[in-house]
């Protein structure tokens, strides 16, 4: 309580566009560390001399992180306020970092990965929150806006500069990760002044430790379409984050390192232009007309590796990657939408538990079906599952549209 207490202390906060900014910069900074290692998982497997399975894994380890903070934590900035939540956050990101920095195998980069996840999961649902507050009742479609944008911002940067690092600099699996704890130094001090926005934060001995996904029964109903959609709109994005670099390596034979992460930063930042570009658009046609794109989407992604066409490949990032933008958009903004206020972080984790889940699990599945059948074989099931998801939210939102 004495560390909690001395947190809310300020003499000076930040308020108006520089709480915006600042909080903008933590969803950021959060979300960079589960991209930062994307260009790196090729040297990972050579280095550490593991197979395509066990690298999906660890890549889908972070999941166990996201699960335990949105399904424990993810009501906790409703309680203990934005501000005392995001500071622990931060600090277990700058651990996980630390861990990818001494890793010398591979249960490291599974417990940098649990990390990681833990602290995206308590950042996105009080990140989130937060905004929507700061910003006020008026505008939260903006909210949403800049809470999506800046976490693709985050994954692309992230990338680009880890795989530019790994290709021309040196230390390739210790520099990016230095780089990142400073960011994440900065950006931890703009939170510690940033205005809070939970009027009678409580205390830890007054919360409840235990699962609380938390969707009330009279908005359930209209949950399930931009649940489904959320993840399959993550699916794509983590397709790309864990299986692109080794599409690259093998299929079409580009072993550079930065051209891996120059691939996901053309997917984050096509999906970030996306979402500012499209803010006339409809939150509830957003997510219908990503879902829609999902489907061409996959089909370009399986054809770009059957022919082994780079610039197929481009394509199919791109289309992914719109499709991505207005799929995650639109339903988070539904979810926004339609959440209590009094509960908005536990319903907007909820959300997000859907989403870290299409990040990784497919991602898992893929891993398992290319070791066993072939590669091809594995992305033109991931395509199918996609395709199902897609029209299984479409028909949810068809049944049970207002």
């Amino acid at each position: 309580m004495t560390l909690l207490n001395l947190v809310s202390r300020r003499t000076t906060e930040l308020t108006g566009r520089a709480a915006v900014s600042s909080v903008a910069a933590m969803i950021g900074a959060a979300f960079a560390g589960s991209t930062l290692v994307t260009p790196l998982y090729v040297i990972y497997k050579e280095q550490f001399g593991f197979s395509q399975i066990t690298l999906t894994l660890v890549y889908g380890a972070y999941v166990l992180g996201n699960l335990v903070a949105l399904l424990f934590l993810g009501h906790l900035s409703d309680r203990l306020g934005r501000r005392r939540t995001t500071i622990p956050a931060m600090a277990i990101a700058i651990l996980s970092a630390l861990v990818f920095l001494f890793a010398d195998g591979v249960a490291w980069l599974y417990a940098g990965r649990i990390l990681s996840g833990i602290s995206i999961g308590i950042a996105t649902g009080t990140g989130t929150a937060w905004l929507a507050e700061l910003i006020g009742r008026k505008d939260k479609t903006l909210a949403t806006a800049i809470a999506t944008s800046v976490n693709f911002l985050g994954l692309a940067t992230s990338a680009l500069i880890a795989g530019v690092l790994a290709q021309y600099a040196p230390w390739p699996l210790r520099l990016p990760f230095i780089i990142y704890m400073v960011a994440l130094v900065v950006v931890t001090a703009l939170i510690w002044r940033t205005q809070e926005t939970i009027a009678h934060p409580r205390g830890l001995q007054r919360i409840p430790f235990r699962p609380n996904v938390s969707v009330p029964p009279e908005i359930r109903a209209e949950f399930i379409a931009p649940a489904v959609t959320g993840f399959g709109a993550m699916a794509l994005v983590g397709f790309f984050a864990a299986i692109g670099p080794t599409v690259l390596a093998q299929d079409l034979h580009v072993a550079n390192h930065a051209v891996a992460g120059a691939l996901f930063f053309e997917l984050a930042m096509t999906v970030a232009a996306t979402i500012l570009l499209t803010q006339r658009l409809p939150s509830r046609m957003a997510m219908l007309v990503g879902l829609g794109l999902m489907i061409p989407s996959v089909v370009l992604v399986v054809s770009a590796q059957v022919l082994a066409s780079m610039w197929l490949l481009i394509a199919a990032t791109a289309c992914c990657a719109v499709a991505a933008a207005l799929g995650y958009r639109g339903s988070l903004q539904v979810v926004n939408q339609i959440a209590p206020e009094q509960k908005r972080a536990a319903v907007v984790s909820s959300y997000f538990i859907c989403g870290f889940s299409g990040n990784a699990l497919p991602v898992i599945g893929v891993g398992v079906i290319s070791t066993l059948a072939g590669a091809v074989v594995a992305d033109a099931a991931f395509a199918a599952l996609i395709i199902a998801f897609a029209l299984t939210a479409l028909a949810m939102r068809l049944i049970y549209r207002k």
